[in-house]
């Protein structure tokens, strides 16, 4: 493990104004966020903050806000986000000297939007391959050392097969000492076995198990039966 707890402290704010409208940024700020896996994964509905919050824990770890490692710092000229700013970690030792010391951190933030971009900046996409195919071969030649990976729906680009690619990667970085944080709406990477599932939402933040997360019934349900939820949609 690299960091054990996730915190942000602010004296006072306005419940109506964003970030901390979110009921899984007040969460942060009542409680924090514990760590109890080498992988977890943060699950909820568009707008329900899992952006919001893994964006801030990349900032706080002193990644770019764009996507890239600690040795790219803010690229996308951005300042860090109100929350961002605020993030403290509780670090295991691996962590707390990381902490400690620019030169020894050691991670990655990969967002969606700008997976291809960040990796090709830092030398980490070969070239003539798609998004997908950049993706996973960063992971198989780069992302092998102990460090925070912090990533943002990083199933947009890739098939069912390249998903399943990626939990083996996932976990074999988790065994080399590593630690993913991933925000996500994907059933297949949320089955990685031993992984923490942390579903964010109107209630905030509350630990749930694979089974239980609404994403996984709702895929279940309409594999099963399509027409009993495009009847609703289609004339």
């Amino acid at each position: 493990m690299i960091v054990e707890r996730a915190y942000a402290h602010i004296v006072s704010y306005d419940t109506n104004e964003w970030p901390w409208s979110v009921p899984c940024v007040r969460s942060l700020l009542a409680d924090g966020l514990r760590f109890t896996a080498p992988v977890t994964f943060v699950v909820g509905e568009n707008g329900s903050g899992k952006s919001t919050l893994v964006e801030a824990l990349a900032e706080g770890f002193g990644l770019d806000s764009w996507g890239g490692s600690h040795s790219w710092r803010y690229a996308s000229h951005r300042a860090k986000s109100a929350l961002g700013e605020r993030i403290r970690f509780d670090a295991a030792p691996r962590g707390r000297r990381m902490l400690a010391a620019w030169s020894a951190r050691t991670g990655f933030f990969l967002r969606a939007e700008t997976a291809l971009d960040a990796l090709t900046r830092e030398g980490l996409a070969p070239e003539a391959v798609s998004h997908g195919e950049g993706f996973l071969a960063a992971f198989r030649d780069s992302f092998s050392q102990p460090g925070l990976y912090v990533m943002d729906e990083p199933e947009a680009a890739l098939s069912f097969s390249s998903c399943l690619e990626l939990i083996g990667h996932m976990d074999q970085l988790a065994k080399s000492g590593g630690q993913v944080v991933c925000a996500t709406h994907s059933p297949l990477l949320t089955a990685l076995p031993g992984a923490d599932i942390i579903e964010v939402g109107e209630h905030g933040m509350r630990r749930t198990s694979w089974r239980d997360l609404a994403l996984v019934d709702h895929w279940r349900r309409y594999l099963a039966e399509p027409h009993s939820y495009l009847r609703h949609i289609l004339d």
